[in-house]
């Protein structure tokens, strides 16, 4: 294969609820990303992997968002962009971009999923999506995270550290 300089598309993956989409373009180590919400698609341009490949992608968005309220949040493993829905309430979508063919780098997210008919209490119909990517572990914020570290582990006496009797 010659076309090693050739940029591939990363692994994305995506949810939705009733008012946004949710999507994660999976690429590790990604220094200064290139990214571009637009109002009909988003363009994602980065070196990174542990092969620190060149990677980029266009996905043409099957509805209208507002590119002004989507939040973006680059992380160490991967990029998370909340995708504000043009139509506040409008119905879920049947898929991701506009044209209905099957991409092997595009997968649903299952662990943000919510079908359209659940209860619609949990995460994803805040307004304010700065606050919400806060609660889902993003923008760095949250303030009064008490995480115990290991130096707060109090050690325990194990009965595996008794002496054992010498061997005859």
């Amino acid at each position: 294969m010659s076309g090693d300089d050739q940029a591939v598309p990363p692994s994305v993956m995506w949810a939705q609820r009733n008012n946004i989409i949710f999507l994660t373009i999976c690429l590790e180590d990604c220094k200064n990303p290139e990214i571009k919400i637009d109002s009909d698609k988003v363009y994602f341009h980065g070196v990174g992997g542990t092969e620190k490949k060149d990677h980029e992608i266009t996905i043409p968005l099957f509805k209208e968002i507002d590119p002004e309220k989507s939040v973006k949040c680059i992380r160490d493993r991967n990029i998370e962009l909340v995708l504000k829905k043009k139509e506040e309430d409008g119905p879920y979508w049947p898929h991701l971009m506009k044209d209905k063919k099957k991409y092997h780098w595009l997968k649903v997210d299952f662990n943000k999923w919510k079908d359209e008919d659940d209860s619609e209490d949990d995460v994803g119909q805040s307004e304010d999506l700065e606050e919400m990517m806060r609660q889902m572990g993003g923008l760095g914020g949250g303030g009064g995270d008490s995480k115990p570290s290991f130096d707060d582990l109090e050690p325990e006496s194990d009965s595996d550290d008794e002496e054992l009797p010498d061997l005859e």
